[in-house]
This record gives C-alpha cells, sequence and structure tokens, in this order.
C-alpha cells in the first residue's frame, strides 16, 4: 500500500470514528446500526467492514480515541495551572475534561441510554477499568509526594473522589437545570472542599504533584501507543 493510499485509509477511518462517536451519543449504541454509519460518513457500509470488523470493534476504537483526548486535555490544564498539581487542581482538571466531552460523560455514568447492551458483554471493555487498585496507586504516589495526607486510607479517598465526580455529572439528569448551580461553581468549591480535607497540614507541593502526574500521563500515552500499533498490524493483517 503506498503513502497515498494510507493517508486516504485513515482520513476514511477518522470519518468513521467521528460520525459513529456523533451518532452514540445521540441515538445510543443500541439504536444506531452499521447502516447509519455508512449513511452518516457517506460510504458504503462494506468500506466500514474494512476498517472495523463489528460494531463491538468500532465502539471500542472510539473509546480509546475519545479516551486518549480526555487524557490529553486534562493534563495540559494541570501544567498550566500553577496548582495544577494540587489534589484540588487535579480533581478540577479531570472534571472539566469529562464535562467537556459527551462520550466520556456518558462512560463515567455508564449511561445506559447511551452504551446500552454493551454494558452487558462480559468481555466489555469497561471490565478491565474496574480492577481494584488502580486509582490507589496513584494516591498512594500523591501521598508520598506530599499531595494528599498520609493518614487517610487510599481506597476511601478515591472511594469519596468517585462519589463526588459521578454526582457532579449524574445529577444534571435527576434534577432541573435551575435547581443546579453553574458547573464552573460547582467544580471549584468541590475542589477547595477536597484541598482543605486531604492537603497536608504543611501544604501541598504542586510541582512534586506535577511530577507523578506526568509520569501517569506518560503510562497513559505508552498504553494508547500500544494499543493502537496492535490494532493496525491487525488490520493490515486481516487485509
Amino acid at each position: 500500500m503506498n503513502n497515498l493510499q494510507k493517508s486516504d485509509n485513515k482520513a476514511r477511518e477518522r470519518r468513521i470514528l467521528d460520525v459513529t462517536r456523533d451518532l452514540i451519543i445521540r441515538y445510543g449504541y443500541d439504536k444506531m446500526s452499521m447502516n447509519d454509519i455508512a449513511d452518516a460518513a457517506g460510504i458504503s457500509k462494506g468500506a466500514i467492514y474494512l476498517h472495523f470488523a463489528s460494531k463491538d470493534e468500532l465502539f471500542e476504537a472510539i473509546f480509546y480515541r475519545e479516551f486518549r483526548a480526555y487524557a490529553a486535555t486534562w493534563y495540559a490544564r494541570i501544567l498550566a495551572d500553577p496548582q495544577g498539581g494540587t489534589i484540588g487542581g487535579i480533581y478540577q482538571a479531570v472534571l472539566y475534561a469529562v464535562n467537556s466531552n459527551p462520550f466520556i460523560t456518558a462512560v463515567v455514568k455508564k449511561d445506559p441510554r447511551v452504551l446500552g447492551t454493551y454494558l452487558r458483554k462480559p468481555n466489555n471493555i469497561f471490565a478491565n477499568m474496574t480492577a481494584p487498585g488502580l486509582l490507589d496507586e496513584m494516591v498512594v504516589a500523591l501521598q508520598e509526594a506530599g499531595v494528599i495526607r498520609r493518614d487517610l486510607e487510599p481506597l476511601l479517598i478515591t472511594h469519596i473522589m468517585d462519589m463526588l465526580s459521578y454526582g457532579l455529572v449524574a445529577l444534571p439528569d435527576q434534577k432541573a437545570a435551575d435547581a443546579i448551580p453553574p458547573f464552573d461553581d460547582l467544580l471549584a468549591t468541590i475542589a477547595e472542599m477536597l484541598d482543605r480535607l486531604l492537603t497536608p497540614p504543611a501544604g501541598a507541593d504542586s510541582a512534586a504533584g506535577k511530577r507523578v502526574i506526568a509520569a501517569w500521563a506518560g503510562k497513559i500515552e505508552s498504553y494508547f501507543d500500544g494499543v493502537e500499533a496492535t490494532q493496525d498490524v491487525a488490520k493490515e493483517d486481516a487485509r
């Protein structure tokens, strides 16, 4: 395959991913068909199968792409914020990135309207995301860096943060819009509460916190590089 063909294939693949993401958010996984995707992308259904073997494979490719974009967003905000390495700064950056990406918001909420029956599949992509200890390890690293108090159990901290995060993105589905304060105000207030609750008495070392997050961002980038390379090899072999 020459470079021009590869470029055309990549452009078509991006188009397929873009329209599928929009259709999933608008109609949900269950109501969206491969015919819908083909019509929206202006291509044949057969052309989709040149890139993705199934609707599940397509959904998972979107997840990896959107999660990678989400991670890049919160990491950039952390770097740009002088207090980005504090627990409040980290929390604000992460939740801003979640709220600015409707697909990731649906993932955080495990929204059944958007994700549909995919959630009930035994080998769905979220199964590995719920493994205990992953966030705990990051909290421990932040504790060791002097960003978070060491006298609290990591599991307790991550559970509280998960509850707050879920409530922040899920409550708008349960309450009238005029009963919910502005998102930016909520985010800033919760971040301040976390700073007061979790910051060591001597204060947080934001620079050290940024170094911890940089290490985790590097791991995320390497992971997705590996996933992308594996997918590209599999597609080339299939052709």
